[in-house]
């Protein structure tokens, strides 16, 4: 991709917002480099077009770390002399300790950290204990009321309980989600592609592909030093082991790993983007290459990645990251 070329848009389902490709994550992101080299990276990728940032204040449940990676995302957007109509900032909810934890005191914290009145979109995150999901998507509604975010989608829901969200909002004249940010990589595939969530995408859901590097694994990076995400189906170590053949196949196509891993999520027919955590200028200008291989070369990606389906059998279609099983909303 031409160092001047914009990356291209999509729409991130069928009522969301159109989103650019190519979407920087937050998580052991902005912590992970000084100062000026955040603003520069910022400023390099909103001249790309690349001006989705999926930002959250990560001190609740799992994540509750006290990290400052939010505050330092806002800082760098001071220092790059970026507008807030330069970028497009995707916030979280987290269910971890709601409803004690009200949506509407974690939008206020949150857009408060990153020092903006409002979001673009939101992420209502992951559950093992089902919350009462009437209540969820009521008072996403009022927060889309209050003006702080327009669209929102959930975090590795299972597709039964994203389908009685919607239901339940579209029933009731509430705004329903609109996309799911789903695990998925050329490793993990079962619940993306899965039939479950193929009805939803069939009928106009956008996919967002988080993880798709699986923490920098399938970039090459096997031993990662900073905390990643979860293992459903405990396949870490299988995917390690796979490295070698990702190598091999990439090198077919004149590509990196990481390009390669990019531009197969985005031949997903409902992926509207992927969301990548690169801390150097390096990592973002390779991750700019995949578009290249996916003008070049997606149609063949598909069955060149076959054999990497690794979590085929292992994870269920119907599963929520949470419990690795079917769950029936009621």
């Amino acid at each position: 991709m031409r160092k001047t070329e914009r990356v291209p848009r999509r729409r991130l389902g069928a009522d969301g917002p159109e989103v650019p490709v190519l979407a920087l994550g937050s998580w052991n992101t902005w912590d992970r480099m000084d100062r000026d080299d955040a603003a520069a990276l910022l400023r390099r990728a909103v001249d790309r077009g690349v001006n989705l940032f999926d930002v959250a204040h990560y001190n609740f449940g799992p994540h509750a770390e006290n990290a400052v990676t939010d505050v330092l995302f806002g800082q760098a957007v001071r220092d790059a002399g970026l507008a807030r109509e330069d970028y497009l900032l995707c916030g979280k909810l987290w269910l971890w300790e709601y409803p004690a934890s009200s949506f509407a005191e974690q939008m206020e914290t949150a857009l408060g950290r990153v020092g903006t009145d409002r979001a673009d979109l939101v992420v209502v995150g992951d559950f093992v204990e089902r919350p009462d999901l009437r209540a969820v998507v009521t008072d996403v509604a009022e927060q889309v009321r209050a003006g702080r975010f327009a669209a929102w989608g959930v975090n590795n829901w299972s597709a039964a309980d994203l389908r009685f969200a919607r239901d339940f909002a579209r029933a009731e004249g509430l705004v329903p989600p609109v996309f799911a940010q789903l695990k998925y990589s050329l490793a993990r595939r079962s619940v993306p592609e899965g039939a479950p969530y193929g009805e939803l995408f069939a009928g106009g859901l956008g996919l967002q592909a988080s993880d798709v590097l699986e923490g920098g694994i399938l970039a090459g990076r096997l031993r990662p030093a900073r905390r990643i995400g979860a293992d459903p189906g405990g396949i870490r170590e299988v995917i390690r082991a796979a490295l070698p053949e990702v190598r091999r196949v990439a090198e077919r196509f004149e590509a990196s790993p990481a390009q390669l891993a990019i531009a197969y999520c985005l031949t997903h027919p409902a992926a509207a983007n992927v969301l990548v955590g690169v801390s150097r200028m390096g990592q973002l200008d390779d991750n700019l290459a995949a578009l290249d291989l996916l003008a070049r070369h997606g149609d063949a990606l598909p069955e060149a990645v076959a054999g990497l389906w690794l979590d085929r059998g292992v994870v269920d279609p119907a599963a929520s990251w949470g419990t690795d099983a079917p769950s029936a909303a009621t």
